[in-house]
């Protein structure tokens, strides 16, 4: 067991400061990662509030991590020492159910762990995640960082960037795929600079005129203005795939009526009651809505390769540990493009 620095919380709503946490001893498929940056996702900011009334504390949040190995267990056989390594939003699950063995991990029928706020398979004890100096996570769950890849924008592809490549994988987006993607907050950007790479045509969908020329510039062939009805009426029928990133519970029924025929519309951002959702508007054209959570290991890895090989990468903000707090503030107000990610070298005693 080896202690290490780190930012967290002990209560809900406090400012996340230093403090002093416990690390497992190496177990025999365990690896030992020193973190050079972490990413900021909203999700870190919701459970430092205990706003979905689950977090467990003390919390420390993280899990867009990047590192390098420092050591491994006598089982370990795919790293050494000196790897450049991630470790996204899950560090273990039980590897045997139908879920596990198909690769979708995040699925697992007796419950992931996730990197910070869960509890350790066999110790019970709360994991604590990547704002610190370094964590110790079992090998299947590492995965490998491509060196054509810049470590400092890396991070962010583990959860903004792998929650909007699941579906475009599973909904086979591909060249000439007419892709929609709602809102252009940190998971609409990846959606919108996945979906280019891939050959799709894309649209984003947005009730910010001012966002068009940012929609633009990341790559996005055109610009939706949902608050405006006549465009929306001559956007019917429009699209293959929807991918809807509004984080927070919303009338889906505008954006529906936007799908051709058996087009989908995918939620990767509401994990909130929707509005009433209109049964014709599935029926017609037979349309279907789906949710995605994250993605399992081997896909990360894919997306992790495909952004090396064709330089995909967020648009981060860097900042030292000591600014996260302002950093929440900001992510509050939507005051980022479109993602924030710790040096972790600024933590320091």
């Amino acid at each position: 067991m080896s202690t290490c620095l780190a930012y967290g919380v002990h209560e809900a709503h406090a400012p996340l400061e230093p403090l002093r946490i416990e690390r497992r001893a190496l177990r025999d498929d365990d690896v030992a990662i020193a973190i050079d940056y972490c990413g900021v996702c909203h999700s870190d900011m919701h459970y430092v509030h205990n706003d979905w009334g689950t977090t467990r504390f003390p919390c420390v949040p993280g899990h867009e991590i990047i590192g390098r190995v420092t050591a491994v267990g006598p089982a370990v056989s795919r790293y050494r020492v000196g790897d450049r390594v991630a470790v996204g939003c899950l560090v273990d699950s039980c590897q045997g159910c139908p879920a596990c063995e198909q690769h979708q991990e995040p699925h697992c029928t007796q419950g992931m762990t996730p990197t910070y706020n869960g509890l350790d398979r066999i110790s019970g004890e709360v994991t604590l995640g990547g704002y610190a100096q370094h964590i110790v996570v079992r090998e299947p769950f590492v995965l490998r960082v491509p060196a054509a890849l810049d470590p400092r924008y890396t991070g962010p592809l583990l959860c903004a960037g792998i929650t909007v490549w699941t579906p475009m994988r599973e909904h086979g987006v591909k060249a000439g795929t007419r892709l929609a993607v709602v809102g252009l907050g940190g998971l609409g950007h990846m959606a919108v600079k996945l979906g280019v790479a891939l050959g799709a045509r894309v649209t984003v969908i947005t009730t910010s005129p001012g966002k068009a020329e940012d929609a633009r510039a990341l790559g996005a062939h055109h610009v939706l203005l949902s608050t405006d009805p006549q465009a929306m009426k001559d956007a019917a029928n429009s699209f293959d795939l929807m991918l809807d990133t509004i984080p927070r519970g919303h009338n889906v029924n505008p954006y529906l009526m936007l799908l051709g025929r058996q087009g989908t519309l995918v939620l990767v951002g509401a994990l909130e009651p929707l509005e009433p959702i209109h049964g014709a508007l599935l029926a017609i054209n037979n349309r279907s809505i789906a949710g995605s959570l994250i993605g399992g290991l081997q896909q990360t890895q894919e997306l992790l390769d495909f952004c090396a090989e064709h330089q995909v990468l967020p648009d981060c903000e860097m900042i030292d540990i000591q600014d996260i707090n302002q950093a929440f503030v900001r992510m509050e107000k939507n005051d980022v493009k479109y993602r924030f990610v710790i040096d972790m070298a600024s933590l320091k005693p």
